[in-house]
């Protein structure tokens, strides 16, 4: 039986990737992901605001007091000890590069384009085998249009595929007015897969004390569907592989979004919860589903409950509307079926 699969161009030995997360931001975290059967690993982000706040830092230090007098250079930080977040950052992919088997997805998150679209080189520099891109952004502004925020992503991505060769991947939020429209364009741009979907982590109010505070939840299965739905929609229709996140957290979760289309499913907040042992457990899991059903490889699952494979298109599509809702009866406990 074949598990493996082909994602951005790298050969995996299954689809279940570790996706971006705290569980990559040391050597010996990257080592027990490879040791717990990854077959890929795609790094925590590094942050726009962190490589603009360190060039910064070093921009203050180098100017301050150099028109007084000689000794100025006294202010000069020690260039050796001088390492902060992102040079950390490129010197662990350089270290989990050498230290692992596996292949490492560098990960950039940020909105504009710019200096510090110049460490996607220095990330493939640095040994990562590929680039996953995090354009993470809100537009809060009424006077910022849908077509000025569509085109600041398609900049992103042109300015950041003219500096690497490595693959680049897309992680996307599913907030487009034209979600197929904007795939094709990011397609067009040179975008090698696009991840769906990003989760925006939502505010909450704390009524003692009367201020906004910030509150992680992670994600569970049953946000497993919306990107399902539109990996199913897109799968043939835009050439670019894709990857499902957010909702992964069991085999069940992986073969859905291998059939809805996507090469790899990716995971974090599976792994946080109960530990990076689950990815053995779920490809196990994947492995024993496929034989009792003769599946003789991945490949022969994906895709294969697509919009472009199915007796029914229609059910993703407005079309279903009516009849999800016209399906509630009382004795199903509020459960559309």
């Amino acid at each position: 039986m074949d598990l493996s699969t082909t994602y951005l161009g790298l050969k995996l030995k299954h689809p279940v990737v570790p996706s971006a997360s705290p569980l990559s931001k040391s050597l010996d975290g990257i080592r027990k992901l490879e040791d717990a059967g990854a077959p890929a690993i795609v790094m925590y982000s590094l942050f726009e605001e962190q490589i603009i706040w360190d060039s910064q830092v070093l921009d203050h230090y180098l100017s301050f007091g150099t028109e007084s007098f000689s000794e100025a250079r006294t202010f000069f930080p020690d260039m050796k000890t001088y390492n902060i977040g992102p040079e950390e950052y490129l010197n662990l992919i350089s270290k989990a590069k050498a230290a692992t088997q596996i292949p490492i997805i560098g990960s950039l998150n940020g909105v504009s384009t710019g200096g510090w679209v110049d460490y996607a080189q220095r990330i493939q520099q640095a040994g990562a085998d590929a680039l996953e891109l995090n354009i993470y952004y809100i537009p809060t502004d009424p006077l910022r249009t849908g077509p000025e925020v569509e085109q600041m992503y398609l900049d992103v991505v042109r300015d950041v595929k003219r500096s690497v060769s490595i693959p680049v991947a897309i992680k996307l939020s599913p907030y487009f007015s034209a979600t197929a429209n904007m795939a094709h364009r990011l397609a067009t741009q040179g975008a090698d897969a696009l991840v769906l979907f990003n989760r925006f982590y939502q505010p909450d109010f704390d009524l003692e004390n009367l201020e906004a505070i910030p509150h992680l939840m992670l994600s569970t299965s049953n946000e497993l569907r919306l990107p399902l739905r539109w990996v199913a929609i897109l799968y043939r229709r835009v050439a670019v592989d894709f990857a499902i996140t957010s909702g992964v957290h069991n085999t069940e979760d992986v073969l859905k979004g291998l059939m809805a289309g996507a090469k790899v499913t990716m995971m974090a907040s599976e792994l946080l919860l109960k530990g990076v042992g689950r990815i053995g457990q779920i490809v196990e899991g994947l492995q024993t589903w496929m034989e009792n059903r003769e599946y003789d490889s991945v490949n022969q699952m994906i895709g294969s409950m697509s919009q472009v494979n199915l007796g029914q298109p229609e059910v993703f599509e407005r079309a279903n509307y009516m009849k999800v809702l016209g399906s509630w009866r009382p004795d199903t406990a509020g459960v559309l079926v």
